[in-house]
């Protein structure tokens, strides 16, 4: 049996995945609320293909629970968030979950952990936590790493495809770990040390942010000089060797927006690209901020309470909201003592901000001002409702006549 500690974003779908295809699984987590929604059929955000996934899980036997259990199998998924002064990851929850697993599980165990850690992290924090508790490694406890590899909308067709990475210090302990995730995973699984898994996870992340970065430092050079940024960079990926991304309003979710300052953080004298990289990244909802002031300005607009944010999640089509540039750019505006801004998002249906609406007519009936911070299908279908609006579109989606981009 495998118990998976921790069922958010990531740990329920691996539970899922595991349960539906024959392995026994028992999911774990503190949260009461969560296990009561779990244990009553219904998952707690929304994700597609995940209702039927859970369907199949439940009819295969899975389990949840707020107690860890007895078994040879433990996988921590639980969060790593990142010290926003020292850039460094913040372990505590992993280490936490370690030391309970250590109060019930059995000699020779072993313990997976999912979670995003900087590299070296299992040596700075949880080794010596095991060691400290009396638990000799390799014998009474068998540590591996095996980070995620899955992005929110599209989790289930990616834990299915997606490549995975195994770290392990003892060869064979990483075999068998790698059997559980061959019972689904029909893409390679590379066995290799823990410190190599550490590092490739927050690599892989480290190198989409720089590139966002390129093409978000070069939004804010084209507008400057008042230059189609779009245009150029479609031209210039013409050439055989270059993929500019495209620039967006911010970056946000618990990967690309975090994983990154880890080694800026580990390694502050060092990183010196990746530390610019995510300061321009982290720097694009105040730059959305004073462009839509720039419009209001231009326009000759002056209640900012008619101007509409649409979208609150980080990406479309999913209810994600970690670390959303809209959350950030409403922040940066309180901070400048200004408050106003409408918010609309369909997969939000809870109000979580000021000034929410849960309906995309009502809320356009509320602004003159749409700004586009994420491109969810239901406003890509339904441009016709902007028209007459002034209109800021952050991902170039919009063919309105007089759109305005970042």
């Amino acid at each position: 049996m495998i118990n998976v500690i921790g069922l958010g974003y990531i740990g329920l779908p691996t539970a899922l995945m595991m349960a539906s295809h024959g392995v026994e699984v028992v999911g774990t987590d503190y949260n009461k609320e969560l296990v009561a929604t779990l244990n009553a059929g219904k998952t707690t955000f929304k994700e597609k293909g995940l209702d039927e996934l859970f369907d199949a899980a439940v009819k295969a036997g899975i389990r949840f629970t707020t107690e860890y259990q007895v078994t040879d199998t433990y996988i921590v998924s639980v969060p790593t968030p990142y010290d926003k002064f020292s850039k460094k990851v913040d372990a505590c929850y992993v280490v936490a979950a370690v030391k309970d697993v250590m109060k019930v599980c059995p000699k020779g165990a072993t313990v997976v952990i999912e979670s995003t850690v900087s590299p070296g992290t299992i040596d700075k924090y949880v080794r010596p936590v095991i060691e400290a508790n009396g638990f000799k490694i390799g014998e009474d406890l068998n540590l591996v790493h095996a980070p995620e590899r899955i992005i929110p909308g599209n989790m289930v067709y990616e834990l299915l495809h997606n490549n995975r990475t195994i770290g392990a210090d003892d060869r064979a302990i990483g075999e068998k770990v790698k059997e559980y995730y061959a019972s689904f995973c029909q893409g390679e699984i590379v066995v290799t040390d823990i410190r190599t898994a550490e590092m490739t996870k927050v690599v892989e992340n480290t190198f989409r942010a720089v590139n966002i970065a390129f093409a978000n430092e070069l939004a804010k050079i084209c507008r400057h000089d008042n230059m189609d940024v779009y245009e150029i960079i479609r031209i210039c990926n013409m050439h055989p060797r270059v993929n500019i991304l495209q620039p967006g309003p911010g970056v946000g979710g618990h990967c690309i927006s975090v994983d990154p300052w880890f080694l800026v953080g580990d390694y502050p004298s060092l990183a010196k690209l990746i530390d610019q990289s995510m300061r321009i990244n982290d720097g694009m909802p105040d730059f959305v901020l004073n462009r839509i002031y720039e419009i209001m300005k231009e326009k000759g607009m002056t209640d900012i309470t008619r101007v509409g944010l649409y979208g609150l999640t980080y990406k479309e089509n999913v209810d994600d909201m970690r670390e959303s540039p809209t959350l950030q750019l409403l922040e940066s505006q309180e901070r400048h003592l200004a408050t106003g801004l409408k918010v609309y998002d369909p997969f939000i249906e809870k109000d979580v901000v000021a000034n929410q609406y849960h309906n995309l007519d009502e809320f356009l009936a509320a602004v003159d001002f749409v700004v586009i911070m994420v491109k969810h299908n239901e406003i890509k279908e339904n441009m016709d409702k902007l028209a007459g609006k002034v209109i800021l579109d952050c991902h170039n989606i919009c063919q309105l006549p007089g759109v305005y981009h970042i």
